[in-house]
């Protein structure tokens, strides 16, 4: 049987939050207001940490930016976000962990709260065909409305669009030998209790904890050598 790997992105694949990061790259473009944007933008990542994070409130912010200019604009600030933001962030450790379950037969994907826009070519970066990320709506234009398609993949919201995904292709968690879910965050605790194999990686300090007591594996990607606690 086929063993499942899932990657959560921010903070675990990467050693950078990208919603945060594509935030703060808007400011530093100077295409939404310095002072406003940012306090916001930390408001609301300050709630992620503290597992009190109001998704809608979050998505309208966050996309909001994506419906005040057309696509062609979006995607030259988004290439050179990837090349500027992204590429210098790509550690070493987290491609060879995506590359050693790839090599090993896995069906892998990243599984990530952050839109689609955004995530789309950071897993192409990491060589992954499959993303299952908060989608965002398009007008008949193709233009985003600035509101998420779908369930966001989002706590809980990220079971059900794993089990979504699983089930367009005729299968289930339970048709996997192993299903490893890899995540820094608390607010991840829903999937990574739903797999077989849940691995706190780089975790936060609740995270950290529960893992402990629980006896997850805790992984340190982002040290020079990477190393796991049992």
């Amino acid at each position: 049987m086929q063993q499942l790997a899932l990657f959560d992105l921010d903070n675990t694949l990467l050693p950078i939050d990208s919603d945060v990061s594509w935030a703060n790259f808007l400011v530093d473009i100077k295409v939404v207001n310095a002072d406003w944007y940012s306090k916001r933008n930390d408001y609301f990542y300050a709630q992620y940490c503290a597992g009190t994070l109001n998704i809608a409130e979050f998505l309208d912010f966050q996309l909001a930016p994506l419906a005040q200019h057309p696509r062609a604009q979006l995607l030259t600030w988004r290439e050179q976000f990837i090349q500027e933001v992204i590429r210098p962030n790509l550690h070493p450790n987290a491609k060879a962990l995506v590359q050693q379950h790839q090599d090993s037969g896995a069906l892998c994907a990243i599984v990530t709260a952050t839109n689609a826009f955004i995530t789309g070519p950071i897993a192409r970066e990491f060589g992954l065909q499959h993303l299952i990320a908060t989608e965002v709506e398009t007008d008949a234009d193709g233009n985003f409305t600035g509101r998420p398609h779908g369930l966001p993949s989002f706590r809980e919201g990220k079971v059900t669009r794993v089990n979504q995904w699983l089930a367009q292709q005729g299968l289930g968690l339970s048709d996997f030998s192993s299903s490893l879910f890899y995540s820094d965050s608390f607010n991840d605790l829903p999937l990574l209790a739903a797999v077989t194999d849940p691995i706190a990686v780089n975790p936060d300090q609740r995270l950290r904890a529960h893992a402990i007591s629980a006896g997850w594996p805790v992984l340190a990607l982002f040290d020079r050598t990477a190393t796991t606690d049992d």
